[in-house]
This record gives structure tokens, C-alpha cells and sequence, in this order.
């Protein structure tokens, strides 16, 4: 009710593929529509770790949900970003450390 005051553009909601997030998030959605706040699309975050040896990604949890809901309630899947231990390096470092996985999580991100 007090987010209406700040009149936002809309909502991005951000699970994770488990199924606890997912119903969490499923009450997130109807609250922005029962809000009328347009739903601009849906991130899954944690999908799959990043070795940062081989840069291999494993689902260490499980993966799509995040997909299967944004297919069900009718709203533009963004994309799924893995966990990365060279990213959050780089974060921390201050500076950019590529590693091949990295960079295509990003550039897959940046272009949905």
C-alpha cells in the first residue's frame, strides 16, 4: 500500500528454484497484481554453481523453476544467474576477473 505512493514503473521478482521461493514468490506476484504494479519479468538466482577451477556449472539445488513460473503466470523470464565465486570476487576486489562462465552468465543476463 505505501509502495503506491513512490508510483513505480513495476517489479522484478527474484527466486530461486527451489520450491520454497517459488511459493513465496507466487504470493509476491499477486500481490503486484492485486496492486496493479506491472510485473516486468522474473530472475532465478542461485541456478547452479560456477567451479571456479574448471568454470563447469552444477545444479547444486535443482533448476527451472524459476522458467516454469514465469511460463505459468504469464510474465517475461529475464534470465538465471548461477552462483560465482569469481564474480563476487571481482565485487569485492573492486575489479573484473573474466573467467568465460562469468562473462556469458553476464552477457546472457544483459540481452533478456
Amino acid at each position: 500500500e505505501y509502495l503506491m505512493h513512490f508510483n513505480p514503473d513495476g517489479a522484478i521478482v527474484v527466486t530461486t528454484p527451489q520450491g520454497v521461493s517459488l511459493s513465496d514468490v507466487r504470493k509476491e506476484i499477486s500481490f503486484c497484481r492485486k496492486l496493479q504494479i506491472p510485473l516486468l519479468g522474473l530472475i532465478e538466482n542461485m541456478s547452479g554453481f560456477v567451479c571456479p577451477h574448471c568454470e563447469e556449472c552444477t545444479n547444486i539445488f535443482s533448476t527451472g523453476g524459476g522458467q516454469a513460473l514465469a511460463n505459468l503466470s504469464n510474465i517475461p523470464f529475464i534470465g538465471k544467474i548461477p552462483i560465482d565465486p569469481t564474480i563476487g570476487l571481482s565485487m569485492e576486489d573492486g575489479k573484473f576477473i573474466e573467467s568465460k562462465k562469468s562473462l556469458e552468465v553476464l552477457t546472457n543476463f544483459v540481452q533478456s
